[in-house]
């Protein structure tokens, strides 16, 4: 159980740090986009169509992305922020009824993104982004909306990587969030 906790944990830090470099081209194509809208209108006096757009879509990959990446550093809003710090049975109970309200949250955003009421995949919040258009971009919007189910199914798989490694008792043990770290002298 224990390599298995490794290796889904491995796969879990691999793809964080793919999601955490998609983030970062994200911010900064919003950050160009916003930037050549705002030389093109005032200067150039000839502002483009597309970079608008382009900047609310990457702001979506940015913020989904990031969303994943600050759950798997445990970053993440939380009502009980110390409860990353009791370990044992009390800990991985904690550590379970957490995971409940994550999955009762991230399934239905996956499952919906791939099937309606009716289990019509053609219907799906992706599979009825194939079909439409951008607006001012010419790409079809599950380029897009693609971010929101990607980066739930990341969350999930950073959950099930660290429920694996609390059970087998490979979690590094964190300190409470209300302590500043130690100093070094």
């Amino acid at each position: 159980m224990k390599p298995m906790a490794r290796i889904l944990d491995r796969l879990s830090a691999t793809l964080n740090s793919i999601a955490l470099w998609g983030a970062v081209l994200a911010v900064l194509a919003m950050v160009f986009a916003a930037g050549w809208q705002v030389l093109a209108r005032y200067v150039l006096n000839a502002p483009p169509i597309w970079t608008e757009e382009l900047a609310r879509r990457a702001m979506v990959w940015a913020g989904m992305l990031g969303a994943s990446c600050a759950f798997r550093a445990a970053s993440d809003p939380t009502l009980f922020p110390n409860m990353q710090t009791i370990r044992g049975t009390p800990g991985m109970a904690l550590a379970l009824i957490r995971a409940a309200g994550v999955i009762a949250f991230a399934a239905p955003v996956i499952w919906y993104s791939l099937f309606n009421a009716r289990m019509d995949m053609a219907r799906g919040f992706l599979g009825r982004s194939l079909g439409r258009q951008a607006e001012m971009l010419d790409i079809p919007m599950i380029w897009f909306t693609g971010a929101v189910p990607l980066a739930f199914a990341l969350i999930l798989i950073h959950l099930a990587a660290r429920l694996m490694m609390q059970a087998t008792g490979q979690l590094p043990v964190s300190r409470p969030v209300s302590q500043p770290s130690p100093k070094t002298p």
